[in-house]
């Protein structure tokens, strides 16, 4: 089967690899979407926690193609998606309902192959059908959209409190709609870009500021809740200057894994800051798929554009256009 691998860090190739037979327990999917993530840039930069080579790719739907030994509830041809999670089930995390922090932690795509590929292999337990009426688009997104729930869980917005977000790129416009659906009163958006500002305010923002032309309009303000979904250190560490007192603040952004940032400890404790953070997902994915299905969210007009397989490595290397929200891989029709 055709897959892209990256062989080591700025290195991704398309070539054929071994088909993934299932072993007792799996599913076989044939991919039809995958949605890039930040995290698939850190893969290929080298600044994750992946091993190489690898096939990258976490957000994903398709159709069942096979099914392994022992399986049940599925049929060759279903619709679905998949949490990308791979929870080891027996750590004192996981037996605590903190999976996402398991001592054995992997995921597809991040610490074994994944669905940049014509097939992936998955445990039947993480496979959910999706409805008739559910694109493979919106369905691909089921996985940030999961991100973005365990987030929520995390941060346990309280109705009527103000919110400053930084970055309005396919993550941050999720966080916009679910921030808004969850109680926020004047939920501020901070980006560079216009388009995406304006798409911020249609989607529930109060407010949004071009930092490159506006930063002004934010000195001094301070807000209850502060959230970043850049992961740039320098975007981080104006993001927590605008921390009112009492003010919780979310790292919802992947940064660099050797990133830094400086905060001021006497401003933590005098200010009775709470400092969060949301690493992935954590038994969240079933969550995100009823919130979607229920259409309380609105992700197709995320997805900015669709590429080939065969474009993608090149599509990896280049610079990052900052217009762009969500790019997806169509793997076959």
């Amino acid at each position: 089967m055709k897959a892209l691998v990256m062989e080591k860090p700025h290195q991704a190739v398309v070539k054929e690899v071994p088909y993934p037979a299932p072993r007792q327990g799996e599913v076989v999917i044939e991919v039809v979407q995958v949605g890039i993530c930040g995290t698939d840039f850190h893969i290929f930069e080298g600044e994750f926690l992946s091993p190489y080579p690898l096939i990258p790719g976490h957000e994903f739907s398709g159709v069942v193609h096979e099914l392994g030994e022992g399986v049940e509830g599925f049929r060759i041809g279903d619709r679905v998606t998949a949490d990308p999670s791979l929870f080891c089930g027996r750590c004192r995390y996981c037996l605590t309902n903190r999976g996402n922090q398991c001592e054995n932690w992997g995921a597809l795509g991040n610490t074994v192959d994944g669905s940049m590929a014509e097939y992936v292999a998955v445990p039947a337990r993480n496979v959910v059908k999706i409805p008739d009426g559910m694109t493979f688009e919106t369905a691909a997104f089921i996985e940030p959209m999961a991100c973005v729930v365990h987030a929520m869980n995390r941060l346990q917005l309280q109705a009527g409190q103000s919110v400053l977000l930084y970055g309005a790129g396919a993550m941050g416009l999720q966080l916009v709609q679910s921030l808004s659906r969850l109680g926020a009163s004047r939920l501020t958006v901070a980006d560079v870009s216009d388009r995406k500002l304006e798409l911020a305010r249609e989607l529930g923002a109060t407010d949004a500021v071009n930092v490159l032309r506006e930063r002004q309009r934010l000195d001094g303000e301070k807000f209850d809740v502060v959230v970043d979904a850049t992961g740039i250190p320098s975007v981080i560490e104006e993001a927590m200057t605008h921390l009112g007192k009492t003010a919780k603040y979310l790292q919802f952004g992947v940064t660099p894994k050797h990133a830094e940032i400086r905060v001021n400890p006497f401003d933590l404790y005098h200010k009775d800051w709470t400092i969060l953070g949301s690493m992935a997902i954590n038994y969240t994915f079933l969550n995100a798929f009823e919130w979607v299905k229920a259409g309380r969210v609105q992700l197709e007009p995320l997805v900015s554009k669709v590429i080939t397989l065969e474009e993608t490595p090149a599509f990896l290397a280049k610079p990052k256009d900052p217009e762009l929200l969500k790019v997806q891989i169509k793997i076959r029709d």
